[in-house]
């Protein structure tokens, strides 16, 4: 477990209720006089919405739409809480508002939704598009959010719901240069994702259009695999492409031999015996928040040689935070339209390249390294 000593959770609390949240606004214009005044609102303001409605595209140059982002969420898979709702989701969306800002410079507004259902969703999120310059979805439970993002992908404005694409480009990342480490080939890999939801599809999608060819997925049940009769449509679908010897059994299964495990699914659901199982040196993942699916010293001891996880207080943490803010600023910068798996596969292998000589402390950048939202947009913005 944990050897830091520190209480984050009360201290959270404590300067959450000191300073009532993390966002505010500030104004670009000041108002000081009258003739300020009537530049910045009445009379003036007049002649820009005229101009804006003669041609809309003119919002992205005298607003600050070509600027802001909406981070959408129906607050039904909020990190590992679950289905906590709209209210307890905000703190989250108000924290990628501050690294929005922080590190990308963009303006975000927390836009929790009291409905879960898909629809409603995205007819707010069509209705509320004219005032922003993307979306950001997020904490939206599968399948559900496959369907809402897929839905929106004709907006004109890029749609991404960062706990899949997030997600699957550190993924991408962190594997690209654990693979270096342990000197092996992306498509002689045996992987193993324990979570099936959004992250975890994703993170198997990119990996595969990045050369993965032998990728299993177990979900709470077990391993998918063509026999079962319980699968969605969603990863009845993922069985054309994974777990290409149609093993079955339960996750200690999956691991058994392979080369690198990949946890998205839910607290000590892992052993030291599982990891162990695993090929030598083993690559393991454990990004289940706010604990992991085995805790890093434990897998070290039973044979990893590359450990990660999804927290700040370990080393090699791989989490969306090193995707987003790049990511949108790319997107925004080139004017795309939607984000492309060639954006992704950009902003993948330039936060890989962040790294020099990868090590197994050190496989993926610092979260708030400045230099990764500027490399990662870059590489986005050029893949666009």
């Amino acid at each position: 477990m944990s050897t830091n000593s520190r209480d984050y959770g009360q201290e959270a609390i404590d300067r959450h209720r000191e300073t009532r949240g993390k966002v505010s606004i500030a104004p670009k214009m000041k108002v000081e006089t009258l003739d300020d005044l009537s530049i910045a609102y009445t009379p003036g303001v007049a002649s820009v919405c005229m101009t804006i409605h003669a041609d809309k595209s003119e919002s992205y140059q005298l607003t600050n739409r070509a600027n802001t982002v909406a981070i959408v969420t129906d607050g039904s898979a909020v990190l590992g809480l679950g289905n906590i709702g709209p209210e307890a989701a905000m703190p989250v969306m108000e924290g990628k508002s501050i690294l929005f800002k922080g590190l990308a410079d963009i303006d975000a507004f927390p836009i929790c939704l009291a409905t879960q259902d898909s629809d409603e969703i995205i007819r707010t999120v069509r209705n509320l598009a004219p005032s922003f310059g993307g979306i950001n979805l997020e904490d939206i439970a599968a399948p559900r959010c496959f369907d809402i993002e897929d839905a929106l992908q004709d907006l004109g404005i890029p749609v991404f719901h960062d706990d899949q694409h997030g997600t699957a480009i550190a993924v991408l990342a962190g594997v690209l240069n654990a693979l270096l480490v342990t000197g092996r080939k992306i498509e002689d890999t045996k992987f193993v994702f324990a979570g099936a939801g959004a992250g975890g599809i994703a993170s198997t999608k990119l990996l595969m259009e990045q050369g993965a060819t032998h990728i299993t997925l177990v979900d709470s049940t077990g391993i998918i695999h063509k026999d079962r009769s319980d699968l969605t449509a969603v990863k009845s679908a993922m069985l054309e492409t994974t777990n290409p010897d149609n093993t079955k059994g339960g996750i200690e299964d999956a691991m058994r031999g392979a080369d690198v495990f990949i946890g998205l699914s839910a607290a000590d659901a892992v052993t030291a015996e599982m990891v162990s199982s695993m090929a030598k040196d083993a690559i393991v993942f454990a990004m289940a928040n706010p604990i992991p699916e085995i805790w890093p010293d434990k897998a070290r001891a039973a044979g990893a040689a590359v450990v990660g996880t999804g927290r700040s207080d370990f080393p090699n943490q791989i989490n969306n935070s090193l995707v987003f803010p790049g990511v949108f600023r790319g997107a925004l910068d080139s004017h795309s339209t939607r984000v492309t798996t060639r954006m992704k596969l950009a902003a993948a292998m330039a936060l890989a390249s962040l790294v020099k000589e990868p090590t197994p402390e050190n496989v993926i950048p610092w979260s708030l390294d400045r230099q990764v939202a500027q490399t990662v947009a870059q590489a986005v913005s050029g893949a666009a």
